[in-house]
């Protein structure tokens, strides 16, 4: 049974992965063209081609989505998935030429690995190629590949983070999905039960702590002031919605992230989040239930991140406390 957001018809999901390097992007591909929004928070976000999704603006669909390591000069990974498309014949027509429409959004994992290696557009068209509607493989992939959570001493007591997906069928048939690369300056809880899933680790044995326990007791700790986070993501549907719709139900997208991650948004991240409308079906669900379910699967995607990471580069992942931390 497929649980990711390749449930949905129309979505490919596709990895590039480095795990030599610590780092990768993943691509979110609907090469009939899906009706696009965005919401973009935290204090430290880097993003392309998300202002042409804004209600105001002229195109409204978009044909991929990429969510890349890399920092800034992750972008460039986009210029890649554009060249995929346009080989492929996909985009919008402009004049003589066809001009495919790719938003992304970074985050900060140049603190993994090796910083001198960042996605570039060759990865990009390496995940475009790999990309299909099986479930999409989570943790340690793409996006997630270098992604840590738990930053408020620094990188050095952070845990491993990951990219996650969860998937959801509405009573009418509706289906709505995400996609999140956790990379957080907070940590992760279970957004079912607020039990503590991955933190900064502390004492003798190293455990993992609460960050909001940590900044509220002694505030934020010099060393974890570094811009190495920030979670991205996109949530999808097959409900037809206008463009107004798709940017509110990325707007509401971002309550799961805040349910499962804990502090959430800060001036330390750049958290941003894409809407997905394949528009290949009229439901009957209204957009308040969309938005519910969306919260909802995105806060599971994060959860899904994190439990589904292993150890790398000496970064201790959730699995590694399973026996000890609800992760349920």
């Amino acid at each position: 049974m497929n649980s990711t957001i390749t449930s949905i018809s129309g979505i490919e999901v596709g990895h590039y992965t480095d795990l030599t390097n610590g780092t990768g992007c993943t691509v979110v591909l609907c090469k009939n063209g899906a009706i696009g929004g965005v919401d973009v928070r935290g204090g430290s976000p880097g993003t392309r081609e998300t202002e042409l999704l804004r209600p105001m603006r002229r195109v409204s669909k978009v044909h991929g989505v990429v969510l890349s390591g890399g920092s800034a000069y992750g972008l460039d990974a986009s210029t890649g998935v554009v060249q995929y498309l346009e080989s492929e014949g996909i985009g919008i027509t402009a004049g003589p030429t066809i001009v495919p429409i790719v938003s992304s959004a970074i985050l900060f994992d140049l603190g993994v690995g090796n910083p001198d290696v960042r996605p570039n557009a060759s990865d990009g068209i390496s995940a475009c190629k790999s990309a299909t509607s099986e479930p999409v493989p989570q943790g340690n992939f793409g996006a997630g590949t270098g992604a840590t959570v738990g930053k408020i001493l620094g990188i050095g007591s952070a845990m491993k983070g990951g990219i996650g997906s969860a998937f959801l069928r509405l009573p009418d048939g509706t289906s709505v999905g995400s996609i999140v690369a956790v990379n957080s300056w907070g940590g992760v809880v279970s957004h079912k039960d607020q039990s503590l899933l991955a933190g900064p680790l502390t004492g003798d044995p190293k455990r993992p702590t609460d960050t909001l326990t940590l900044l509220l007791e002694s505030g934020p700790n010099p060393v974890g002031d570094a811009l190495s986070n920030t979670t991205i993501g996109i949530v999808a549907t097959d409900a037809t919605l206008t463009k107004e719709e798709a940017n509110f139900l990325a707007q509401v997208s971002h309550d799961g992230l805040a349910l499962s991650i804990n502090p959430c948004h800060t001036i330390r991240d750049g958290d941003t989040m894409f809407c997905m409308s394949t528009s290949g079906r009229t439901a009957s669900s209204d957009i308040t239930s969309l938005c519910a379910a969306a919260v909802e699967v995105t806060a599971q995607a994060v959860v899904n991140a994190v439990i589904t990471a292993t150890d790398l580069f000496g970064f201790r992942s959730a699995s590694t406390f399973r026996n000890d931390i609800s992760c349920s």
